[in-house]
């Protein structure tokens, strides 16, 4: 579960998305109320892809970021890379599929020289990685100077006016959406307990700052559980 760490940590979420690979896009429609393609659109906008560049979506699931990048730019070089086998096959069944260069690739250890990419991305990659501070160095090694990092994940609910129903929502709502559109309701327990264990947005941006990272800023929505950060190599 969110407490395990490590190897650990690592293997149970492969084992995880690949027992979600086939519904894991449909309930992510559910989740978020059909939001999530507009906050990917959000992401490919902040990456500032050069045309004809070449782009790494880490984590990349079934594709969603590369998909939508090469809709924009059908020259890009998009490389679609992840630990689960299982995701990308789903993916490649997915209109636009074939169009992206997937390759199986563990996030901490990314199988390219240094300064390969014009921008890199994620979408929900960092609060899963057994080594946080590692996949960032990795992403900004494989940047080239002056290119972006733009990452989408959720953090944690602020104890405002809003944490009591959002706490609600991550607790109940989603294990019950979650396990009645997957059948897996233990992996839809895991992924609100990771948001709660995921840092706040102010220190996902410091340890960005930390590995190299420079005009670091963020933007947070959907009643604070989501953000954006992005960085400059």
């Amino acid at each position: 579960m969110a407490e395990l760490s490590g190897k650990e940590r690592e293997d149970y979420v492969r084992r995880m998305f690949a027992r979600l690979a086939r519904r894991y896009d449909l309930v992510n429609r559910w989740m978020t109320w059909g939001q999530d393609n507009k906050w990917r659109s959000e992401v490919i906008r902040w990456a500032n892809i050069p045309p004809d560049g070449r782009l790494l979506d880490i984590g990349t699931g079934t594709g969603d970021l590369a998909r939508l990048a090469l809709h924009g730019d059908e020259k890009l070089f998009a490389v679609g890379a992840d630990f689960s086998a299982e995701m990308m096959r789903a993916g490649r069944n997915l209109v636009g599929g074939s169009w992206i260069n997937w390759l199986n690739s563990d996030a901490l250890r990314l199988p390219f020289a240094s300064q390969t990419f014009d921008a890199v991305v994620s979408g929900y990659l960092l609060r899963n990685v057994a080594n946080l501070e590692l996949a960032l160095a990795e992403q900004y090694r494989v940047l080239k100077v002056g290119g972006h990092m733009v990452c989408l994940d959720s953090t944690p609910p602020a104890r405002d006016v809003w944490h009591l129903p959002v706490r609600l929502y991550l607790d109940v709502a989603i294990p019950l959406i979650g396990g009645l559109l997957s059948g897996d309701v233990k992996a839809y327990r895991y992924l609100p307990q990771s948001t709660k264990r995921f840092l706040p947005a102010d220190e996902l941006a410091r340890r960005m700052e930390n590995v190299g990272f420079r005009d670091v800023h963020y933007h947070r929505f959907m009643a604070g559980t989501m953000a954006i950060h992005c960085g400059v190599h």
